[in-house]
């Protein structure tokens, strides 16, 4: 339980960061403060597209600055395509940045589910979707909003070599490697 929660906005840029003191009941029934920032980016989507008949998932590869300051030495990352929800509905927005992002048109999506990718310091909440795709689903080259500044690479390659990415450290993104495992314990490629 919390009580006597207060909020100071430190940054409000791209994002926004709030410092936000608080006393905690411990387990013991002690009161403590505490101070704790938590970076709110909004809620956000991503869904692994696959093509069961093919045996192909489509993947994205662009540039994210936060793993380039960690490390990354180029910065660029392969991920399911995802994107924030911007107050929309999560199946509509994934709908939405699955054509943007990669050029397919798809319907049928399915959330298989939620989760927290780091709760200790981001309020984000992603939902996790699986979505079938299909030649005919193609309605551009995909690439993301030029508006966005987005430099999206359509990676498409077989479920398999997929998991050999995530074996040997070249894809790196959770929400990516969470997917790619739910297909193939269900069996979806």
């Amino acid at each position: 339980m919390i009580r006597n929660h207060r909020t100071e906005v430190l940054s409000d840029h791209w994002y926004t960061l709030r410092k936000h003191t608080f006393e905690l009941r411990l387990r013991s029934g002690e009161w403590a403060t505490q101070t704790r920032e938590a970076y709110d980016r909004g809620n956000g989507a991503g869904i692994l597209l696959y093509n069961k008949a093919e045996g192909k998932v489509l993947l994205t590869r662009q540039f994210r600055l936060p793993t380039f300051v960690n490390g990354n030495p180029d910065g660029m990352m392969i991920e399911v395509c995802a994107g924030l929800l911007d107050e929309a509905d999560p199946a509509d927005c994934i709908r939405r940045e699955t054509e943007e992002e990669t050029g397919y048109r798809i319907q049928e999506v399915k959330k298989v589910l939620e989760a927290y990718m780091s709760p200790g310091a981001v309020t984000e909440i992603l939902y996790l979707f699986v979505g079938e795709y299909h030649a005919h689903q193609k309605v551009s080259e995909g690439g993301g909003l030029e508006e966005e500044t987005e430099d999206i690479e359509v990676l498409e390659c077989t479920l398999d070599e997929a998991l050999a990415m995530v074996k040997n450290g070249t894809i790196r993104d959770a929400k990516t490697i969470m997917l790619l495992q739910y297909a193939k314990l269900e069996g979806l490629v």
